[in-house]
């Protein structure tokens, strides 16, 4: 007899009551609890929760009682009420919500149940929100009440445009092989493709997927489809690469996958079907046809610039990776990849002519732009193993006076005595260093070098030149156009990155002769290659990350021309705000600083041979007289403000790298350290706190015992630690000490 009961309770377990999926999501979230706790938990797949969550699938036994049982409890502790349900919900335009369902007939053994489950209805999309303005998404695999679009063969919504449903859209698969398309504001799409190749052509024929070009004369952005391990496992790609293709940044060419692509007459580039892949046919009737895959658990993202964006949920990513296009550009590689188009996708090479006497019109270089032909270097500005270099002979270790040499700053020295006796060592970082440098910025344009001998100085012209400029003297020079004395073995050299005293004739880029002389020094540059046809091609790109920069910051609570003393509490946990924009402030700092460093990309993998050409060098943008300028001037405006506090306040740095600076104090505020008056006004041409690129920030504050017991272990036969390295966490670790 216990054994029919028993079979009973099981029966009644079955149609367990659940609430609407939108609830389900809701009360998982109120709690705190992820997708992948709760299927941890009832031993399912994340995507099955997820699917339970949306109304794609109902659950089962013997899953169904304990998952009922677990809403049950947390309903009782997160009752619903109108202001509960208004949060849970992000609030939708009229022309994106989501008509409600009629209930599922309701068979009478369970009509109780039944009538609590609604199944949602396709809906149209309309355009999708701006991800500037989107909310943040709920953690899980959809965001609750997002409109999900009937994409294949849907009409597009009236003024909705070729690309209605945003630049990118990171797929999904779930348990029963169900594709969805996360994209930007919430947006969810049914994608009908079953295999990569069919993926491509919906992609680009309904998807609806894409973004306008960013300048008049450039091209559309290509859609971006971001692909899950889930994803890549439906598609034939394997969750993660073997230690061989990960080696080898790509799947070898005779992958099945390939092969299906090759058969439907689509190519891949140079690079292959690895991490950031593009899938593309030839140009037919001026019409481009080209998909970008972004593989996350490839490695695609990579965490120095974005963070833990590969371990976020899809409408999660979708969000981060949306706002980063949405203000910076459809990624189309690492944020170093993304920095360099970024350059060409602002300032074209080429523009449309006036019509012919057919009245046609044809491709043309454009003015401003770099051109379409790569260029060789100044002999000078080469880097080593170059073909303008194979001359030399091959272990040739090329001097001062044989090669530029424009790096970030490495300096350091021990502290004085006086120093010894403050507390406290304050670090303070430059925003966007590299960014503010490269905004005014004078470059050569589409033309080689000219070699000059005995040349007369032009700041105005960019170049690089041989100069001795060690008669400097740094403890007497001109401040905002006035002799200053200053204890010049405080302060680094402007003139090389290690801050030592250059000892004779080397090579420089215009803006750091153009320092020596604005410190009040004669120069007589010996020879120069010059850049006569120039201009100020960085200014957009300058502009457009700063702006990505600034608003993504505003976003997080810290705006433009804040106080000194707001703006240091507006910093104070800034990226606990929304740690998801944060990835994105951390996206355009390495878009800034690895754009700049792929100027001068040097050859990569086995097999090159010095003397030989790399593919790098066929770019345009291979441009290492572009990058020295850029960090000339970084460096340059970091001694220049170094060398107005001196002059104002007396205190010099202790250690600088690159755009932080540390100094002692007798605070830990950064205040302590920078002069402010009542007005809000500090020493003119010096740091000034604020979230402006140029600007700085409280980069950390160690004690100056610290400082001591640092350099007491890392330092020894000459060497002076870097305390800037080390001041942000204060940790110094194995592979600091050599151990």
């Amino acid at each position: 007899m216990s054994e029919l009961f028993d079979a009973v309770d099981a029966l009644v377990a079955s149609r367990s009551p659940l609430p609407p999926p939108a609830e389900r999501k809701r009360l998982r979230q109120a709690h705190g609890f992820t997708l992948d706790e709760v299927a941890a938990t009832l031993k399912v797949r994340r995507a099955t929760v997820g699917a339970w969550e949306s109304g794609k699938t109902e659950p089962r036994p013997p899953q169904r009682e304990p998952y009922a049982h677990l809403l049950k409890q947390l309903a009782r502790l997160y009752p619903t009420s109108p202001a509960s349900a208004e949060d849970a919900t992000p609030a939708i335009s009229a022309a994106t919500a989501v008509p409600a369902a009629p209930p599922v007939p309701a068979e009478a053994a369970h009509s109780a149940a039944a009538a609590a489950v609604t199944t949602p209805v396709p809906a149209r999309a309309a355009p999708a929100p701006s991800p500037a303005a989107a909310p943040r998404p709920a953690r899980g695999s959809r965001r609750p009440g997002a409109p999900r679009a009937a994409a294949a063969h849907s009409p597009a919504p009236a003024g909705s445009g070729a690309y209605a449903h945003g630049p990118l859209l990171v797929l999904d698969a779930d348990d029963e092989q169900q594709v969805t398309g996360y994209g930007t504001g919430g947006l969810l799409l049914d994608v009908p493709a079953r295999s990569l190749p069919a993926l491509v052509e919906w992609a680009l024929s309904e998807a609806r997927v894409g973004a306008q070009k960013l300048h008049a004369s450039g091209r559309d952005a290509d859609p971006l489809l971001v692909l899950t391990a889930a994803a890549c496992e439906r598609y034939g790609l394997p969750a993660a690469l073997s230690d061989a293709e990960r080696s080898a940044g790509r799947l070898p060419e005779g992958h099945k996958v390939i092969k299906l692509l090759e058969r439907a007459g689509w190519k891949l580039t140079r690079r292959g079907l690895g991490p950031w892949a593009r899938i593309y046919r030839p140009v037919t009737g001026g019409r481009r046809q080209c998909v970008q895959l972004c593989i996350p658990s490839w490695n695609a993202l990579d965490d120095r610039a974005w963070g833990h964006a590969a371990t976020l949920e899809p409408a999660e990513l979708a969000r981060v990776l949306g706002v980063y296009a949405h203000r910076v550009m459809t990624p189309v590689g690492s944020s170093a990849v993304s920095g360099l188009e970024l350059m060409t996708a602002l300032n074209p090479p080429t523009r449309a002519s006036e019509p012919d006497s057919d009245g046609k019109r044809h491709s043309e270089h454009r003015p401003g732009s770099l051109g379409t032909e790569s260029l060789d270097p100044a002999p000078c500005e080469a880097v080593d193993g170059h073909p303008v270099l194979a001359h030399l002979p091959r272990f040739h270790i090329r001097g001062p006076q044989e090669r530029l040499f424009e790096e970030a700053y490495d300096w350091a020295r021990d502290l004085t005595d006086a120093e010894c006796m403050q507390p406290h060592l304050v670090g303070i970082d430059v925003n966007l260093a590299f960014g503010a440098a490269a905004n005014g910025a004078v470059v050569g344009l589409d033309a080689h070098p000219e070699h000059v001998t005995a040349p007369v100085f032009d700041p105005a012209v960019p170049g690089s030149w041989l100069v001795d400029l060690s008669h400097v003297d740094l403890s007497r020079v001109k401040v905002a156009k006035q002799w200053r004395d200053l204890e010049g073995g405080l302060l680094p050299s402007p003139f090389t990155p290690t801050g030592e005293r250059p000892e004779g004739a080397a090579w420089y880029a215009t803006p750091t002769v153009a320092y020596a002389v604005e410190l009040g020094y004669d120069v007589t540059p010996v020879e120069a290659w010059v850049r006569p046809r120039s201009g100020r091609f960085l200014d957009g790109w300058y502009k457009r990350l700063r702006d990505a920069y600034v608003t993504t910051m505003a976003d997080l609570g810290v705006a433009e021309k804040l106080p000194p003393g707001e703006f240091l509490e507006a910093m104070d946990g800034y990226r606990g705000r929304d740690p998801e924009l944060g990835i994105v402030v951390d996206a355009v700092k390495m878009t800034v600083k690895g754009g700049i460093g792929k100027l001068q990309e040097k050859a990569r993998g086995g097999g090159w041979v010095p003397g030989q050409a790399w593919p790098a060098l066929a770019r345009p943008t291979w441009r290492p007289d572009i990058r020295a300028t850029v960090i000339s001037r970084a460096r340059v405006n970091m001694h220049r403000k170094m060398t107005a506090l001196a002059a104002a306040t007396g205190r010099y740095p202790v250690a600088v790298l690159s755009d932080c600076a540390v100094y002692t104090a007798d605070g830990p505020s950064p205040l302590d350290v920078l002069p402010y008056d009542q007005d809000g006004k500090t020493v003119p041409g010096s740091f000034r706190l604020g979230v402006s690129p140029g600007m700085v920030k409280h980069e950390g504050t160690q004690d100056v015992l610290w400082g001591v017991g640092v350099l007491e272990q890392l330092g020894g036969e000459g060497k002076v630690a870097n305390l800037a390295r080390y001041i942000k966490t204060g940790e110094v670790t194995a592979r600091d000490t050599g151990e």
